[in-house]
């Protein structure tokens, strides 16, 4: 039985209708583009105080200067930060904590896709650095504002690409195998629905349910490392550049992110993994058809154990933290 009113080709907008957030505020990385604007005009559409969060700040600042040309309910304003430096999350925490005495929902959106290797500032392959460790630092250390919400939404964007690679412990960083971006993306994919499980099990009695989210296939600028050949040989686009007709819109591609951010029917549920605004079925391996999730991504377990080794990875940066 469906969990929702809403499905598939949901859009974002129809996933807010009726809900109030004013008052509340709301960041969301990489909010600048693809779904991660759509889900930044629906949570300011429905009265939040929205956060752009991106390492291009002058587009990130016009994006904001457009959405609250239109009037929409709550404000949007646009702060800088690279995820793919330490440095940066810090600064950007230090700045929003300034201004900010709680946080009612993160969005951690932004992301890249199947890059040739590459290491952040920190010296962490790219794809997990930046997918993955980049927003486990942002969320750790925005916790006192999350905590100090009445209550809080953590939204971790993952994909059917989890199904490539579970987490490899003792080589995340791709120093004795051969660096193959899929399997790097796979990896970093489980690692940011692992977050959600991780969050909801320290957390969730704490007022804070976090959850990972499948958005469905939507082209955007992530698929940018991506060779029109090989887009077309996965079937996601024919030889005329027509887009598959399974893929959705990038407004309907926000809704699941937006359902996990505001549902009441949510609240207490987190540490799951959602699609088409709905729980995921828990698979056993990858199915013909992605869909679903694969048990290690919500491995309990797992998450406890990424948890204690990204912390581990990122100790030395903020000690002062996590004192």
């Amino acid at each position: 039985m469906a969990t929702s009113n809403f499905g598939y080709r949901s859009t974002a907008l129809d996933v807010v209708s009726g809900i109030n957030l004013s008052n509340k505020n709301a960041i969301v990385t990489g909010g600048y583009s693809g779904i991660g604007i759509e889900t930044v005009v629906a949570l300011a559409t429905a009265g939040a105080n929205v956060t752009i969060a991106g390492r291009d700040l002058s587009r990130a600042e016009r994006t904001a200067d457009e959405l609250n040309s239109k009037g929409l309910l709550g404000v949007v304003d646009a702060m800088s930060l690279d995820l793919g430096s330490l440095q940066s999350v810090k600064g950007f925490v230090e700045s929003y904590c300034a201004s900010h005495a709680s946080l009612e929902i993160l969005v951690n959106n932004a992301g890249v896709m199947a890059c040739p290797f590459e290491t952040t500032t920190d010296g962490f392959e790219l794809q997990f650095g930046t997918n993955h460790i980049g927003h486990y630092a942002l969320s750790r250390l925005l916790l006192p504002l999350l905590l100090n919400a009445e209550s809080a939404r953590v939204v971790c964007l993952s994909s059917t690409g989890h199904m490539i690679s579970p987490v490899i412990f003792d080589d995340i960083n791709f120093s004795q195998r051969k660096y193959d971006a899929w399997s790097s993306y796979g990896q970093a994919k489980t690692a940011n629905s692992l977050t959600a499980v991780a969050l909801q099990q320290l957390y969730g009695s704490k007022g804070v349910d976090a959850f990972a989210v499948h958005p469905g296939g939507i082209m955007t600028s992530l698929q940018r490392h991506m060779e029109q050949k090989d887009i077309e040989a996965r079937g996601w686009v024919d030889a005329e550049g027509n887009i598959n007709e399974r893929f959705k819109t990038v407004e309907q591609g926000a809704s699941t992110s937006t359902w996990a951010a505001t549902a009441s029917e949510l609240t207490a549920k987190g540490g799951v993994y959602l699609e088409d605004c709905d729980f995921a079925e828990v698979v056993a391996s990858r199915p013909d058809y992605p869909k679903g999730v694969i048990a290690y991504a919500v491995d309990s377990e797992a998450a406890r154990q990424l948890w204690q080794i990204s912390e581990s990875m990122i100790l030395d940066k903020f000690s002062d933290y996590f004192a």
